[in-house]
C-alpha cells in the first residue's frame, strides 16, 4: 500500500528505491532488479544522467535511430530520431528516398523572434499609463543590459517591449509584451531573467512616478515569462515534383494520386476530428529529431497546435495544391530551438546527434525538423490513400507483438515469413504463435 514519505528529495538513491519497492510493488527484489537493470555501467555517466532531473532512479530508455538519405537544399544529411513507434523512423526513410530522385526538400526560414510577456494589473487611466510606458522604457531596455552582453555578442538580444492594453479580456489587465532573437540558444532562461528585471524595474519607477496617484503607483505584477507561442519563429519546408513523377499504378494513376493526396491534404485543413492526427503523424517526426537533440518536445508540441488554431479553428499544418501539372506539398510550422545550451552540451547521445546533423545553427536545426515532420506526414498520407495505414503500421509492430509473447528467434523468423503473404492482426499472429508451439 502506498504511503506518504517527507523529505523524499533528500534521501539518497537506494534509499529511495527502497522506499519506492518496499511500499509500491509485490516482488520488492525483481522491481530493485528491473531498476537497477537501466543504470549505465559508467559511474560518472550514471551520476551525470541522475542529475539532469529531481528525485532520479534509473534511466528511461528510447530507442534511437537514425532515418539516412534526406536531401536538403541540396545538402545530404543523416537525421537522429528518438522514437518508441515502430513505423516512424521507416516512413521517413522511405520518403527520403521517394524525394531524394524528385529533388529532395527545400526549406526556409519565415522569422526567429521569441516572445515573452510581464502580466500586471493596474488600476488607473490608460492614457497616464501609454505616457509612462513611452517615459520609461529608454530605463527598461537600459536595464537589462547586462544581461544581455553575451547574447548581443552572438548577434541576439531584445528586439521591442510594447505596452499592450488587455482590458477588454481581463479587468485592468494589461502586458508588457516584448521580442527577443535568441540565435542559438532556445532561450528560456535568457528571456524569463529579462522579464523579471522589466517588471522590478517597471513597478519601481510606476512607485516613484509624480503623475500617478497612490493607487496608479501600486502597480500589481502578477507574472513574468516567456511564450511557448511564437508564430513569427517559423520555417517552411516543401517539396514538389511533375504530377506524372507522382506514384502509378493500375489501381491509381499519377493524376488520380495527385487528386487524392490534395483532398487529403483539404480535408485535414478543414476537419478539426482528420487534423489532430494528422498533425499528430506530424510532430511524430518532429518531436523524434527534437528529443534526439536535447529540445523541449513539450514546448514545440504545445507552440506547434496553437499555431494550427490560429485562424479560429484547428487545422492542418501541411498543406498542398496542383498547379501546371506540378504537385506542391508543404509544412509552415513553429520551431523554438536550440543547439547550444541545455542539454546540447551535456548529454552524450546529443552531442552525437548534433555533430551527426554537422553541429547545425538553430535555423539548420528548425530545417532539418521541418523536414522530418512532411516526411512524416507523407509517409502517413500516402499510405492512408493508397494501401491503407494498417498494412505498413502491423508490419513493423509485428516484432512487438512477438516480444510481447517471448518468441524465440526461431519462432520470429518463422511467423515473420508466414505474414510476408498473410494479412497481419494481432489475433492471427497470436494464432500462428501457439500452432508453431503445438
Amino acid at each position: 500500500m502506498s504511503q506518504k514519505v517527507s523529505g523524499f528529495s533528500k534521501l539518497s538513491k537506494i534509499a529511495k528505491i527502497d522506499w519506492l519497492t518496499e511500499y509500491h510493488f509485490n516482488n520488492v527484489q525483481e522491481a530493485k532488479n528491473t531498476l537497477e537493470t537501466y543504470w549505465n555501467t559508467d559511474a560518472d555517466l550514471q551520476k551525470l544522467h541522475d542529475e539532469f532531473s529531481e528525485n532520479t532512479l534509473t534511466n528511461f530508455y528510447f530507442p534511437f535511430g537514425i532515418a539516412p538519405n534526406f536531401t536538403i537544399n541540396n545538402k545530404v544529411y543523416t537525421i537522429p530520431m528518438a522514437i518508441e513507434e515502430s513505423s516512424v523512423v521507416a516512413a521517413a526513410s522511405k520518403a527520403a528516398k521517394f524525394w531524394d530522385s524528385r529533388g529532395g526538400f527545400k526549406t526556409k526560414i519565415i522569422g526567429t523572434e521569441k516572445i515573452g510577456q510581464v502580466h500586471f494589473s493596474f488600476l488607473g487611466n490608460i492614457e497616464k499609463l501609454t505616457t509612462f510606458f513611452n517615459k520609461v522604457k529608454p530605463l527598461l531596455i537600459e536595464s537589462i543590459e547586462g544581461i544581455q552582453t553575451s547574447m548581443k555578442k552572438r548577434g541576439g538580444g531584445l528586439i521591442d517591449v510594447e505596452l499592450r492594453n488587455k482590458t477588454a479580456d481581463v479587468p485592468n489587465y494589461y502586458q508588457l509584451h516584448c521580442t527577443f532573437e535568441t540565435v542559438d540558444a532556445m532561450g528560456a532562461n535568457f528571456i524569463n531573467t529579462c522579464l523579471e528585471e522589466f517588471a522590478a524595474t517597471f513597478k519601481s519607477l510606476a512607485f516613484v512616478e509624480e503623475s500617478f496617484s497612490s493607487d496608479e503607483k501600486d502597480i500589481e505584477i502578477i507574472m513574468s515569462i516567456l511564450s511557448n507561442y511564437v508564430p513569427n519563429c517559423v520555417v517552411r519546408a516543401e517539396v514538389s515534383c511533375p504530377v506524372k513523377d507522382l506514384p502509378n499504378t493500375p489501381e491509381l494513376s499519377s493524376a488520380a494520386y495527385a487528386e487524392k493526396f490534395v483532398r487529403a491534404i483539404c480535408i485535414a485543413e478543414t476537419e478539426p476530428f482528420r487534423a489532430v492526427t494528422h498533425n499528430k503523424g506530424i510532430m511524430n517526426g518532429i518531436d523524434a529529431v527534437v528529443i534526439a537533440t536535447g529540445n523541449d518536445f513539450r514546448a514545440i508540441e504545445a507552440g506547434a497546435h496553437a499555431y494550427a488554431a490560429k485562424d479560429g479553428q484547428y487545422s492542418s499544418l501541411t498543406h498542398a495544391y496542383i498547379e501546371n501539372n506540378i504537385l506542391t506539398y508543404y509544412i509552415e510550422i513553429p520551431l523554438a530551438v536550440g543547439t547550444i545550451g541545455g542539454l546540447t552540451s551535456l548529454h552524450p547521445l546529443v552531442k552525437l546527434a548534433l555533430e551527426m546533423l554537422g553541429k547545425p545553427n538553430a535555423k539548420e536545426l528548425m530545417e532539418v525538423m521541418a523536414v522530418a515532420g512532411l516526411a512524416q506526414n507523407f509517409g502517413a498520407v500516402n499510405s492512408l490513400i493508397t494501401t491503407g495505414i494498417q498494412k505498413g503500421h502491423m508490419k513493423m509492430h509485428l516484432l512487438n507483438i512477438l516480444n510481447q509473447h517471448n518468441a524465440n528467434e526461431d519462432e520470429k523468423n518463422t511467423i515473420v515469413k508466414h505474414f510476408e503473404k498473410n494479412t497481419i492482426t494481432h489475433s492471427e499472429v497470436i494464432k500462428q504463435l501457439e500452432l508453431l508451439r503445438d
